[in-house]
């Protein structure tokens, strides 16, 4: 079979290239249509995943819509050229290709604020997927998974320690060497910070850290996407602050995707890495602080303390940082003031590496393996009814997250 793939985002590139490296072990033919944003076309080009880019933009609202006609065109271009049997997409662009080459579409949403996207989409889609912390009913093929997006490249079956950029070879039928194999009852997942001592040194040796060195990692949002318009994070006078607070406690490395902070004024370097080296990075830092949503996700499955905070945050939130919230995995932050004070008490606090580990691990025992299901789903031309791991929505929003922590242990000091 054909299937041309979108990724619009460097996530999207994530969340697809190991389902690309399986399809293409199978004999399948694949075809990634990659949007020149931030470090997409360097993800995929690290990947060596099968690419062509239709189109660029920056990391602001207006380039998105001045850009949006070309790439549109471009992309449907790609599409009649490659013709594909299965399209899949996150939204529009892979909604409407599929219309106009009567391709069938399936689209993997994670988001539930992009709801004008959601609107001019999923009428085109011929199976919606989406992880089952979704909160609300987006058409009739609305079928959901045990896990979140980052499952698929987060996932213990597929996290490859150390690895990544190494040839590409099939992370389903034949798992690297450094995987273990899958929990039982009575066997924890592996645990993702027990990386090799060279592969340790490799990742703070490039970041010029010493072994022992404590870092915190904060990563800043451009908000230039059109589901982050009226949205926002933190102030450039807030990020300063927020900077020499961490500063205190550890280094803290920057990944700025706007670009504009003035780093060279704060007591704090930028993250200098290869970008697809960042989840080394983050398996390795003490805390991530970000006003983005991605990474926030990706420091949970990794079982790094995490902190949120934006505009996002509150009684509207996501459905997945809410469960992760209820886990004890991350914290979700409205004000300002409680993230300078959550963040020292991570820092300072004894124990919390493990911690993190045993929640990150219970939260992961019950979760699939992204990949295979969007392997599975299309070997079955986008028929979701074969595919075990996935489930109707049930018709009506998902129920609040409970309080309680789970599993029911305090929180690190100031909880």
């Amino acid at each position: 079979m054909r299937y041309l793939i979108f990724t619009n985002t460097p996530a999207h590139v994530h969340c697809y290239r190991n389902a690309v490296s399986e399809l293409e072990a199978r004999g399948h033919d694949v075809l990634v249509l990659a949007r020149d944003y931030g470090c997409t076309v360097d993800l995929a080009e690290w990947y060596d995943l099968p690419h062509e880019v239709y189109g660029a933009c920056e990391t602001s609202k207006w380039s998105l819509l001045a850009n949006l006609p070309a790439q549109y065109a471009r992309a449907l271009r790609a599409a009649r050229r490659f013709d594909p049997d299965l399209i899949f997409g996150m939204g529009g662009y892979a909604a409407h290709t599929g219309a106009l080459t009567r391709t069938p579409v399936v689209l993997l949403i994670d988001s539930e604020v992009t709801g004008l996207d959601h609107a001019i989409s999923t009428p085109f889609a011929r199976t919606v997927l989406t992880p089952d912390t979704f909160q609300t009913q987006l058409c009739d093929e609305h079928y959901v998974f045990p896990g979140l997006k980052e499952c698929a490249y987060l996932h213990p079956e597929v996290r490859e320690r150390g690895r990544v950029g190494a040839d590409r070879r099939s992370t389903i039928e034949h798992p690297p060497a450094i995987t273990r194999p899958p929990t039982t009852d009575h066997q924890p997942i592996a645990d993702q910070h027990s990386t090799t001592d060279r592969q340790l040194a490799s990742v703070r040796d490039r970041l010029g850290l010493d072994r022992d060195e404590p870092y915190a990692i904060v990563r800043l949002n451009a908000f230039g996407s059109h589901h982050d318009v009226g949205k926002g994070g933190f102030t450039p006078d807030r990020r300063r602050q927020l900077i020499e607070t961490l500063a205190e406690y550890a280094t803290v490395l920057v990944s700025d995707e706007g670009g504009d902070l003035a780093i060279a004024d704060l007591p704090a370097r930028p993250f200098s890495l290869h970008p697809a080296r960042l989840h080394d990075a983050l398996d390795e830092a003490a805390l991530l602080v970000a006003d983005t949503q991605t990474m926030v996700t990706e420091a949970a499955l990794l079982g790094t303390p995490a902190i949120r905070s934006n505009s996002f945050v509150g009684e509207e939130d996501m459905g997945n940082f809410r469960e992760l919230e209820r886990q004890g995995l991350i914290f979700n932050e409205a004000e300002f003031d409680a993230v300078l004070e959550r963040a020292p008490a991570l820092l300072a606090a004894d124990g919390t590496d493990e911690t993190w580990r045993r929640r990150r691990d219970a939260f992961l025992a019950d979760r699939c393996n992204l990949t295979r299901v969007i392997v599975d789903v299309a070997t079955a031309r986008g028929d979701p009814e074969s595919v075990d791991a996935l489930v109707p929505f049930d018709g009506v929003d998902a129920p609040e997250p409970t309080p309680e922590s789970v599993p029911a242990e305090p929180l690190p000091q100031n909880e």
